[in-house]
């Protein structure tokens, strides 16, 4: 038995994108970890979460409803890792395949709230 969010691909893919946030939060320096690290870990988890809930709910509008906040957390991740790339802690490269992979989970939660 699976539950319905296991077998959606956006989610499958929003665990990895998170899990590659949190590896780049962890190697923030101490300085950041709190401020920019654990918003990063928090915005990351919110989205997978998000999707998750989403599914477990009964009306089509309240599913909208989590798919839109899981959307907005991956701008917010973007968004600080804009700033931890100013900081030097996020390689340019691996900010353009993060922020692909961003935007194509973005893609799919908007067409998963259709």
């Amino acid at each position: 038995m699976t539950f319905k969010f296991e077998r959606l691909e956006v989610w499958k893919r929003s665990i990895e994108f998170c899990d590659r946030i949190y590896l780049i939060a962890d190697a923030l320096p101490q300085k950041h970890q709190f401020s920019i690290g654990e918003q990063l870990r928090r915005a990351a988890l919110s989205i997978p979460t998000n999707i998750a809930e989403g599914t477990g709910r009964d009306g089509v509008k309240e599913a909208k409803y989590f798919f839109r906040i899981a959307k907005g957390s991956v701008y917010e991740v973007i968004s600080l890792l804009v700033i931890a790339g100013k900081r030097g802690h996020i390689a340019r490269e691996q900010y353009k395949e993060l922020y692909a992979e961003a935007d194509e989970i973005s893609a799919m939660l908007t067409g998963l709230s259709r």
